[in-house]
């Protein structure tokens, strides 16, 4: 059965295989100590264009989001995201486990917007009870979000200024960040992500890894002994070199932009049929996550021929589902989609 479920549901692109099988039987140090590590990191560095940054190599997102929030807040500070964000909508409360609370602001199509951060912190501090208040210590984001919708280089500068007055760490998921930087509706460059925040973690999982996180702390405030901290959590992998041999390719010839590039072209075909087929959007999102309104019939339909995620009920008739496109994502797959969506009665 052909399935947009999500940009994980194939193993791995075959040049990261390839270099996993051809490195397999070297022995190497564990726990990241080995030279695809290294290397990954340098092409990491010159990529974002920081060669002081530092980069750790963690295995999935929610690992690296509770290992990074958790290490980067002290033990009376929370962290501020949209409602709607991963950490507070889908992580099954990773981060309250760490013993810190998620501060939840109001979402606009799945974003922080700059004024209503600046609200939150003026009434947090011009409240005289606020010592008896969780601390807001840092600000999350994702881009994407998980509305498959983007920051501008203008919202994304206009929080950063604000966490600058407020001595606010900003930190940017980037699970999906490939998606986003190869957006044809983009202003924001890896570059001037990595100016803009203070850590970030560029996403391999869903694009085109086995498994896999790159941290990027861009102002030299990685947390003391991170790596102890990591291992204290649960999250540090003896066999480090898979992480390290999987973004050493996806940082050779531009890999980790070409996958994205081809998930965004995918996605513009896709939008295509949907708009063909009539088929309304629930939010117009520029990335490789679609989300269309169908009737609760259709959808019943159109499971019996293809795979895609439940998002949320639209009403007592209609529901939103979510059509991902990846690296493996065919014209096959999005000829047989057509197919199924031509058949709804």
């Amino acid at each position: 059965m052909v399935s947009f479920e999500s940009d994980y549901i194939a193993g791995a692109h075959p040049d990261i295989l390839r270099r996993l099988a051809e490195t397999n039987l070297e022995p190497l140090p564990g726990y990241g100590s080995d030279p695809y590590c290294e290397r990954a990191k340098q092409k990491i560095r010159d990529c974002v264009g920081l060669p002081e940054a530092e980069v750790a190599f963690l295995a999935g997102g929610t690992q690296t989001n509770a290992v990074v929030i958790s290490t980067l807040l002290s033990d009376w500070e929370g962290v501020l995201a949209a409602k709607t964000g991963h950490i507070s909508s889908h992580e099954a409360g990773a981060i309250e486990y760490t013993g810190h609370e998620v501060l939840e602001l109001p979402q606009r199509n799945g974003k922080i917007d700059p004024e209503d951060l600046r609200a939150y912190l003026t009434a947090y501090f011009a409240d005289e009870n606020h010592e008896h208040m969780t601390f807001p210590g840092m600000v999350y984001l994702s881009h994407p979000t998980e509305y498959g919708t983007l920051y501008s280089k203008a919202e994304l500068q206009g929080i950063s200024e604000i966490c600058r007055q407020y001595s606010l760490p900003l930190y940017m998921d980037g699970a999906r960040l490939a998606y986003g930087l190869m957006s044809r509706e983009t202003d924001l460059s890896l570059r001037e992500i990595a100016e803009l925040c203070d850590v970030f973690y560029i996403g391999g999982t869903k694009v085109g890894a086995l498994c896999g996180e790159a941290v990027v702390f861009t102002k030299g405030n990685m947390p003391k002994h991170f790596l102890t901290s990591v291992k204290k959590r649960g999250a540090l992998l003896a066999k480090g070199r898979l992480l390290g041999v999987q973004f050493d390719a996806l940082f050779t010839d531009d890999l980790y932009f070409r996958i994205g590039q081809h998930a965004i072209d995918m996605a513009e075909k896709l939008k295509q049929i949907l708009a063909a087929r009539g088929l309304p959007l629930s939010v117009q999102s520029p990335t490789n996550q679609q989300f269309v309104i169908l009737e609760n019939r259709q959808m019943e339909q159109l499971r019996d021929r293809i795979v895609f995620s439940f998002w949320e009920k639209y009403d007592e008739t209609h529901t939103v589902v979510r059509f991902a496109t990846g690296w493996s994502t065919t014209d096959s797959d999005l000829q047989a989609l057509d197919d199924a969506l031509s058949s709804l009665s």
